[in-house]
């Protein structure tokens, strides 16, 4: 049985995209953040933990998975474009430069084109620190459409 509360939770529909749209989302990354992604996720590289090991690298410190920044985009397709009841259909990813903990990301997608027999939207996508891209991509999400009223 669906929910009674469905409008009430449901995202934008596709009738509601436009070429243009944008949203943004941004979270400071903590420590804390890295050990649950690391948890959940089970990387754990000690690129991402260990200072000692991670000074020895090309990246002179610990970075934060490459995957948690770019997860900030997912925050942005299941709670703002569209929104609850949409669904990511790809992402293609390109990661320019590592996020440490303490960095303050910002999410942003851009709808860039939209396909209404597929019920896809397709997004540009940027991760960025201190107005810096630290992740780029393209991605397509499946959108709902607005439920055909009875006549």
């Amino acid at each position: 049985m669906p929910d009674s509360n469905f409008e009430q939770q449901h995202g934008r529909y596709l009738e509601d995209m436009a070429i243009g749209m944008k949203e943004v989302f941004t979270k400071t990354i903590t420590d804390a953040d890295v050990m649950m992604f690391a948890g959940v996720s089970g990387d754990n590289n000690p690129l991402h933990f260990s200072e000692e090991f991670a000074a020895q690298t090309r990246f002179r410190g610990r970075i934060v998975h490459g995957m948690l920044t770019a997860s900030l985009l997912s925050t942005l397709v299941g709670t703002r474009l569209p929104g609850p009841g949409g669904a990511y259909m790809s992402q293609d990813l390109k990661f320019l430069k590592p996020v440490r903990v303490g960095d303050t990301v910002t999410a942003e997608m851009t709808v860039v084109e939209i396909d209404d027999n597929k019920q896809r939207a397709y997004v540009d996508a940027v991760c960025r620190v201190k107005g810096e891209p630290v992740v780029i991509g393209r991605g397509a999400v499946w959108v709902p459409r607005r439920a055909a009223k009875p006549a």
